[in-house]
């Protein structure tokens, strides 16, 4: 009998309870504004900010809209102006190279290993033409950020650290979005905790974080923060600062507080399920699994293998075979944006040559969300009918040929 999967890859965990009932305090009060407090009351994103920062041990915290917000605040708040390069990964999502061009921006494409991290060779090869690099850790990937870091100090360059798939995650034990100038986080549904958008911005530079904040659009309530640099360093920031408001309101604040409080928590579910999936398709022929270093501690909301040097019809095949079977599966090697997946060469405002290593890789990256309402039980299914589907297209293809 044909093993069917029948669970759904978009389906999230309720909000916790603790989540909802400080959401409906919330709108019992009306005040969803992060300024609209009375009297010594601390705005739900005041709190959050802190707590946020106190995670992943950084001095200072905005809690915003959305990531792709905080990517182009950091950008803004480094000093990227029109016409500027920005070196950033080819092997990333839409917001990134769209934070770059939000700001007036060209970005440089750097390669992508078949690790799916940044290919550290390529990139000693173009840190000559840019003084900033917005560094997607996509997929939860992380590279050596101890050589990524030694690199980017010997050349003067800034990094920017994207980690909306790497919250809580981090290398040889600094958090991810703890090693450059600026880490940036995502609160998206898919993302780690959960408030449909929203994100955050790190760092430890107070005139950086006073300009972010201001930026935000503070109205100059920046003393209402909490998380953030003493009032003075605004002093001069406030006046030549635009307001591009992307703030954070108390609604979604009040529902990711307790998702922040669990997050080792969840984080473990998540690789536990990594892991039987891992376990489930070790060894099947002409698939190839991403190793995951000792340094890297992750967190696998979703899972990616790669068909390389595989036609794009035996991939076609793979995939709508899994489909068959209820298992949805995204394929960065289409040759149209489909979804959430897309590649360099499908942003025409993005100018870019042809990469031949990396696209290699892109042709090859097969991609599933994990989402924690699958048992490991689901994970162990889904499992076998990649393996039984990536298997008999392979070796239909070997005898075909």
């Amino acid at each position: 009998m044909t093993e069917i999967f029948t669970g759904s890859f978009t389906q999230q965990e309720p909000i916790p309870e603790a989540g909802i009932a400080a959401a409906n305090a919330v709108m019992q009060s009306g005040r969803l504004h992060r300024y609209n407090t009375s009297g010594d009351e601390i705005a739900e994103v005041a709190l959050l900010e802190e707590e946020f920062a106190e995670t992943v041990g950084s001095k200072y915290c905005l809690a915003v809209a959305s990531g792709g917000y905080a990517m182009t605040t950091a950008l803004r708040a480094t000093g990227v102006r029109h016409g500027d390069k920005v070196l950033t990964n080819a092997f990333t999502l839409a917001p990134v190279p769209g934070a770059i061009a939000a700001v007036g921006g060209v970005p440089v494409f750097v390669g992508v290993t078949e690790d799916l991290v940044i290919d550290l060779d390529d990139l000693s090869a173009k840190l000559d033409q840019s003084n900033v690099l917005l560094l997607s850790h996509m997929r939860g990937h992380i590279c050596d950020m101890d050589r990524l870091m030694a690199m980017c100090d010997a050349a003067g360059v800034t990094l920017i650290e994207d980690c909306a798939h790497t919250m809580g995650a981090a290398w040889n034990g600094v958090p991810s979005g703890r090693w450059g100038r600026f880490g940036c986080y995502s609160t998206q549904t898919y993302k780690h905790i959960n408030s449909g958008e929203g994100g955050f911005l790190i760092c430890d530079d107070a005139e950086d974080m006073a300009r972010a904040i201001m930026l935000s659009g503070s109205y100059m309530l920046f003393e209402k923060h909490r998380a953030a640099p003493p009032v003075e360093t605004f002093a001069k920031i406030k006046y030549e600062t635009p307001n591009i408001s992307g703030r954070m309101d108390n609604l979604r604040a009040a529902i990711l507080r307790p998702q922040l409080r669990n997050l080792a928590e969840q984080a473990k579910r998540w690789n536990a399920r990594y892991r039987v999936l891992e376990e489930g398709l070790a060894n099947t022929p002409g698939l190839r699994l991403i190793p995951r270093p000792e340094k890297e501690e992750f967190v696998a909301s979703s899972f990616q293998f790669l068909l390389l040097d595989w036609s794009p019809e035996t991939v076609q095949s793979v995939l709508d075979r899994c489909t068959a079977r209820g298992v949805e599966l995204k394929w960065f090697g289409g040759a149209e944006p489909k979804g959430f997946t897309s590649r360099y060469d499908s942003w025409q405002y993005a100018p870019s040559s042809r990469m031949p290593a990396s696209d290699r890789v892109l042709a090859g990256v097969v991609d599933m969300r994990l989402p924690l309402t699958f048992s490991l039980e689901d994970c162990a299914l889904l499992a076998r009918i990649i393996r039984a589907e990536v298997s008999a297209v392979y070796q239909g293809d070997v005898a075909a040929e």
